[in-house]
């Protein structure tokens, strides 16, 4: 083996040698927000802060906790915590119920914090954002002196409660990982000259992309550390993988640049969109969970119009809760993160491309009407309703006839009303039992967008 090859490689011994001899420069800075939602509620609540709080979407024992502070993270509760579990280890925890516009809000507000010190050239989700750096940016001293004005920035003009991890790397994908080497309040830099040592005692799982079924999959072939996965060279990742994804992997660990700023790729359109919602008691029956599954329709046709996309399929999901003598019957029953036992059913429909809400709903009335009569499918307590196979509006090609019924001209008049005040003010009748229901939940994955006078 050559010098060249030894230094792309790691010693059998376990002494991890530099890939390359990169300069010692930072082209990323990644800011995670710490503990976001939970942090919020204790920015607008003063006597909320130094004590175990958790956001919920419902204040019912059976959900889960979608954030929580860290005095909850020290006691061990944590996101997906049952809320009935808090407050067993912790009477005394204070529950907030989560305000989506709020979160979006501050989120824009530290955005623009950010960009006061450095541009924001991503955003990942509603609690990161990303900037690349240029130039003189790029050295060490200098990239830290971005950070440390950015956590300045978001406590002078947002908030002392609100803090954040930034992590420093050569590429995207090394970025995000060290943001979340140090938590609450952390800054760390991965240089190339300490790569791939620097990375070595992580776990696969602190990879962005490999999940608990990814990491199964490697463990089958024969990968459960770290330092075994840094081992493989180039043409093993690719095969380990199956895909470019291992060799993008190979280069993004030994901080390559590599074109796509080391970051997971976009799908450039979108496939999906919809809105799923645990249904609140008094809706657990077949009339309130149509009225909800009514509302979710209502506002995934809206937000298919305001994004310019149109669907040619839908489908339904319903998740009914069993009795436990149900459950000791059926041999295939799931058990849901609230701990209920339950059956499943779901269907598809297919149409022509639309996004006028009373098409979509003439298809999952249709729907509705098959699902399955026994005993077990009695009492629903989950429902979803997601469109499939979305086209940009501009792609679609036009129809040789006209809209009879001007469908596309309702749904236009009830945008206007429901964009000015509200996105329930004007909908189908259908929908009125639930209009107060499943109301937009948070999301860390998508960012939230502002149609009119909400968020969704």
């Amino acid at each position: 083996m050559d010098s060249k090859q030894k230094a792309n490689t790691i010693e059998a011994d376990g002494d991890f040698m530099p890939h390359d001899l990169q300069p010692d420069r930072f082209a990323f800075l990644h800011v995670d927000l710490n503990s976001f939602f939970a942090s919020v509620e204790q920015q607008l609540h003063p006597e909320y802060r130094n004590r175990p709080l958790a956001v919920v979407p419902t204040m019912v024992d059976t959900t889960c906790c979608i954030a929580a502070s860290y005095e909850a993270k020290a006691l061990g509760i944590k996101t997906g915590t049952q809320v009935g579990e808090a407050k067993r280890i912790c009477p005394q925890i204070v529950l907030v119920m989560g305000e989506h516009g709020v979160y979006a809000d501050y989120s824009q507000r530290i955005a623009v914090a950010v960009e006061r010190c450095c541009p924001v050239s991503h955003t990942p989700s509603i609690d990161e954002m990303v900037c690349q750096l240029m130039g003189r940016e790029q050295e060490p001293l200098r990239a830290r002196q971005i950070a440390l004005a950015i956590k300045q920035a978001i406590k002078d003009d947002v908030g002392e409660s609100l803090r954040c991890s930034i992590g420093m790397a050569p590429n995207r994908f090394l970025a995000k990982i060290a943001s979340d080497m140090q938590k609450p309040d952390g800054l760390i830099g991965l240089l190339p000259s300490q790569l791939p040592r620097a990375i070595a005692h992580l776990e696969l799982r602190d990879l962005p992309g490999v999940g608990s079924r990814t990491e199964v999959r490697l463990n089958a072939k024969g990968i459960h550390t770290m330092p075994q996965l840094l081992a493989l060279d180039r043409t093993q990742m690719h095969a380990l993988w199956n895909s470019v994804w291992g060799d993008r992997l190979y280069h993004w660990l030994r901080g390559d640049e590599t074109g796509d700023d080391g970051a997971m790729a976009d799908s450039a359109v979108q496939k999906s969109l919809g809105h799923s919602h645990v249904m609140a008691p008094r809706y657990r029956t077949p009339e309130g969970a149509w009225a909800v599954a009514h509302k979710l329709l209502h506002k995934a046709s809206m937000r298919l119009r305001m994004e310019r996309l149109t669907a040619s399929s839908m489908s339904v999901t319903i998740r009914y809760a069993l009795t436990r003598e149900q459950a000791e019957h059926r041999s295939k029953s799931k058990k849901h993160f609230s701990g209920l036992r339950h059956a499943g059913w779901g269907m598809e429909a297919r149409f022509s491309p639309c996004q006028d809400t009373l098409t979509l709903l003439q298809a999952l009335r249709g729907m509705w009407a098959q699902q399955p009569q026994e005993a077990e499918f009695a009492r629903p307590f989950h429902v979803a309703v997601t469109m499939h196979n979305l086209i940009v509006e501009n792609d679609l090609q036009a129809s040789l006839f006209a809209d009879p019924d001007h469908r596309a001209d309702l749904a236009t008049a009830m945008d206007t009303l429901n964009k000015k005040y509200g996105n329930t003010t004007l909908h189908f009748a259908g929908m009125l039992p639930a209009k107060e229901s499943a109301p937009t939940r948070i999301s860390f994955t998508q960012i939230p967008v502002k149609y009119g006078v909400d968020y969704m």
